[in-house]
């Protein structure tokens, strides 16, 4: 059973490169790292159903934004671990220029010996969008637009884009991925439209399986993985190339085990750190509760 863990850092009074060894160290599969370049003072949202309940506490006192830069960290924890999956959970793709972000992409997969995973989303927090100027109500088409440009500057050594958010002439931008034709492309989310964006340009599936969340019951996520299975079949694309990772998992290694009997892949817990001392702790508990 592939399970992984989130570190959504608090505070720096701790040596994150530490925390990553110890992940790896237990045993778990994968290492992720969440993004939020920024966290406005006043919250300016829709909030979508997954946060329904209302804005965590952690984000309304701005810890949240002690965040490091994922690739950046996703690159150093690649050359202090050796089989670890590295992925991003989940990056912001709106909010980034397509160009970087696909440099980024291809360094993190080849630092790590072709371990990354390329977990996206479109984000909810209006206020962070807009700042990075964010089309925030289109935000998914912009998301598209920008992974094809990443996909077409991945897969060949001249690469030319027209889009309607982002275009380039021709130009050359490596390095190109180890993982061909590129790591795999997760996307996030429970909304309507999900699984036609996956089908379309994505390999994957995180959605939450948080209490709230709908798929907290395994039956429902096979149900909808059998969905996703027969659009890729229909797409004329390989069902078994496709994967789900469930995101937000209570540490109950019980109902992992019905998440990987549902056809989950991976199963990720979150682990908020606070003193270096308190965060070691935790990994060491979930490590007992799920492995």
């Amino acid at each position: 059973m592939n399970v992984g863990i989130c570190l959504i850092m608090t505070d720096y009074d701790f040596d994150v490169i530490e925390l990553a060894r110890k992940v790896e160290a237990l045993g778990f599969e994968s290492l992720w790292a969440p993004e939020h370049g920024v966290i406005p003072v006043e919250f300016n949202t829709e909030l979508p159903s997954s946060k329904e309940q209302g804005v965590p506490t952690i984000y309304q006192h701005g810890n949240i934004n002690q965040i490091a830069d994922p690739f950046v960290w996703l690159g150093a924890v690649a050359a202090a671990t050796d089989k670890i999956t590295l992925g991003t959970g989940i990056c912001l793709v709106p909010e980034r220029d397509p160009i970087h972000t696909a440099k980024q992409v291809a360094t993190v997969d080849r630092l790590s010996q072709g371990r990354f995973v390329f977990g996206i989303g479109a984000g909810w927090l209006k206020g962070e969008s807009q700042v990075f100027g964010v089309d925030f109500p289109r935000r998914w088409s912009q998301t598209r637009d920008y992974v094809l440009a990443m996909k077409n500057l991945w897969g060949n050594e001249v690469s030319q884009y027209q889009g309607e958010f982002v275009s380039f002439p021709p130009l050359v931008c490596n390095p190109k991925p180890l993982q061909q034709p590129h790591p795999p492309i997760l996307i996030a989310g429970e909304m309507e439209n999900v699984a036609a964006r996956i089908v379309e340009y994505a390999d994957g599936w995180i959605p939450r399986v948080r209490h709230t969340s709908v798929y907290a019951d395994p039956a429902k996520l096979e149900q909808a993985r059998r969905g996703m299975e027969a659009l890729f079949r229909e797409r004329g694309r390989d069902p078994d190339n496709f994967s789900i990772t469930a995101w937000d998992a209570p540490p109950d290694r019980e109902r992992n085990r019905r998440y990987f009997d549902a056809g989950v892949r991976r199963v990720v817990h979150i682990v908020i750190t606070g003193d270096q001392a308190s965060a070691l702790a935790q990994l060491e508990q979930l490590a007992t509760a799920v492995l």
